[in-house]
């Protein structure tokens, strides 16, 4: 589990295409210092195995399904990404619940400066994601936990404050752009529980009436 908040910005060194999915290498310090072969490092919120270590950088297999549901067969050498260990189980959870599960990808539109280094993010997200959003709830895009500043129809934006602006890729995105959506479990647990909720022996809005309600 991870909770969104970013560790390093790393470098893609390369990816290389192979039968069947293909295998990423980026170069990075900070989340290199306890890992060992089989390590989780989330990638642009994107949870991946960690193998091939050396002083300055980690490889990892992307399979099929992982290239198709997130922004990561998008990667170039010379990318800047999103890297965060997993949390600990003694650690704090600063930032919100997120597991490296990737739910779609939505369209960078811009990021509008709002001066002091504070900025206006504004993402078009699918219908299948955008259920699962609401005012004031949380997201992670691009691996980085955000709340939600406003939803206008299929676009969610939000407010990225100069801590994040330093700290991240964002300000390398450019309009058009794949990014990352991984939204609240909590809201997709709900939505399921809720789906099957049946009220008992047919019970309608006109029987409660005669029954006095």
């Amino acid at each position: 589990m991870f909770t969104g908040i970013i560790e390093e910005v790393g470098q893609v060194e390369a990816l290389e295409a192979l039968a069947a999915g293909a295998r990423l290498r980026i170069g990075c310090r900070t989340v290199l210092q306890d890992a060992a072969g089989g390590s989780s490092i989330a990638v642009n919120g994107v949870c991946l195995t960690a193998v091939d270590f050396d002083a300055s950088s980690f490889a990892a297999d992307l399979a099929p399904e992982t290239l198709q549901r997130s922004n990561l067969g998008d990667l170039r050498a010379g990318s800047l990404v999103n890297l965060e260990r997993p949390l600990a189980a003694a650690g704090r959870l600063s930032g919100h619940i997120v597991q490296g599960h990737v739910d779609a990808t939505g369209a960078f539109l811009g990021m509008e400066a709002l001066g002091s280094e504070n900025w206006w993010l504004r993402v078009r997200v699918p219908a299948d994601a955008g259920r699962y959003l609401v005012y004031k709830g949380s997201v992670a895009i691009d691996g980085i936990s955000l709340t939600v500043a406003a939803l206008e129809g299929d676009v969610l934006s939000v407010t990225i404050v100069p801590h994040t602006g330093r700290n991240t890729n964002l300000l390398s995105r450019r309009p058009g752009d794949r990014v990352n959506i991984e939204c609240d479990i909590l809201a997709k647990y709900v939505e399921k529980l809720l789906g099957r909720l049946e009220p008992p022996g047919g019970l309608t809005l006109d029987k409660l009436k005669e029954m006095g309600y």
